[in-house]
């Protein structure tokens, strides 16, 4: 997989807010329904015993649940207050769901969007708390810090809705964060398409991309923060009416 790094240096604006942040023991409470999994509202938590974690299995997740003409679509970075309400109006024109890889102190601050992603059918991801492409150079201590962090940042920000997958920021995996990841109930997710969106290449390129390397695999990466994301939201409206066209389904990576 690709290694993002450039064009995205606002994350190191965020890392202040992530350090510090106590890191969440790997036996604590938390929530294992996914709205997003039954495509309604957040419901309400459920009692101590129901709230254990599932493992789940720790190499990276690249097919559909949808077989062999399934579609994952999937957006990194936010939410933002500009660009994630964007994308959820294309995703809802076009009746698609999705995976949101959220970043830990983005669904901090805007807790609301996170609520309206989950609401809406989509799926949550863990993107790590301050999407550090070389935390894989780190200590595995710090490692568990950006990924078990991000975790409960998400889950708190969702009303208790807690992350189905992780991602690696620039596909950043370690054995170790795979493992950690996969204790937690959070499958590792790859990509198959990257789009290259957050380069701004144009909407033109950015859907031909998808058109040309859809045969790599159904996994694709796009973007809804760290930029101008206009022309992400442009090439969605052109790219998901094609993809039903050719007779795919959108849907989620395999868990």
């Amino acid at each position: 997989m690709a290694r993002h790094g450039g064009g995205r240096g606002w994350y190191g604006k965020l890392i202040g807010a992530a350090l510090g942040v106590t890191i969440l023991a790997t036996g604590a409470s938390v929530w294992t329904a996914q709205a997003g999994a039954t495509g309604g509202a957040a419901p309400k938590a459920p009692a101590a015993a129901e709230r254990a974690v599932e493992p789940v299995a720790v190499t990276i997740a690249h097919a559909s649940e949808k077989g062999a003409r399934g579609v994952n679509i999937t957006i990194d970075d936010g939410p933002d207050p500009n660009w994630t309400p964007q994308v959820l109006d294309v995703l809802r024109e076009h009746g698609v769901q999705a995976t949101f890889c959220m970043v830990g102190t983005q669904a901090k601050a805007y807790p609301d969007l996170v609520k309206k992603v989950v609401a809406e059918g989509h799926r949550l991801c863990d993107h790590s708390v301050s999407h550090d492409t070389a935390m894989d150079k780190n200590s595995q201590t710090y490692q568990s810090q950006q990924i078990l962090d991000a975790e409960r940042m998400i889950t708190e920000a969702s009303g208790g809705v807690r992350p189905m997958y992780y991602r690696a920021p620039g596909g950043a995996f370690t054995p170790y964060s795979r493992k950690l990841a996969a204790s937690r109930g959070m499958r590792p997710l790859g990509w198959n398409v990257d789009t290259k969106d957050f380069e701004r290449p144009g909407a033109d390129a950015i859907v031909a991309t998808v058109r040309r390397e859809l045969a790599n695999g159904p996994t694709l990466l796009f973007h809804d923060a760290g930029g101008d994301r206009s022309q992400t939201v442009e090439a969605l409206r052109r790219v998901l009416p094609w993809l039903a066209a050719q007779g795919y389904t959108c849907g989620f990576p395999v868990r």
